[in-house]
């Protein structure tokens, strides 16, 4: 696990002198790897960020357990229109390079979104998702050895 993940889950779990050194930190590595992840945004445990550079999550996104995100993911927030808001991404969501992921919506459990693809839309559970616009196509066990390091 690279250090600013580390020093991510530290600043949420600690209080008083301990979070600001460890907000201090975290704000120096993240910023070292060009990835934009609020200490306060909520996602769950298993993240796996491979090839971290580029990365920007928004603070009001929530993410769950064991999600894959590559380089050069956004994660972002619609600011007018029927999906204004951020994204809610379930468990076991794999996230491929420069994917773009915007608006009030859901992303189901057990969701691979493929390289270079701009999701604006709702993704039920069990599906692949692919292009601009997005392609929604269901499938059992869509993250089947894609997910790295489960907890």
């Amino acid at each position: 696990m690279p250090l600013f993940q580390k020093l991510f889950r530290k600043s949420q779990k600690s209080t008083g002198l301990a979070q600001l050194t460890y907000k201090m930190l975290y704000s120096y590595y993240s910023g070292k790897s060009h990835i934009e992840i609020p200490w306060n945004c909520r996602i769950g445990a298993g993240l796996y960020i491979g090839h971290a550079y580029g990365i920007t999550i928004n603070h009001d996104a929530v993410i769950g357990d064991n999600c894959n995100i590559h380089k050069g993911v956004t994660i972002g927030q619609e600011n007018r229109g029927p999906r204004k808001g951020t994204p809610r991404i379930g468990n076991n969501v794999w996230i491929g390079i420069n994917a773009t992921i915007v608006g009030n919506i859901v992303i189901g459990d057990d969701v691979l979104i493929a390289s270079n693809t701009y999701v604006n839309c709702d993704v039920p559970s069990h599906s692949i998702v692919l292009g601009n616009p997005c392609i929604i196509k269901p499938c059992a066990d869509a993250t089947a050895d894609y997910i790295n390091r489960k907890v």
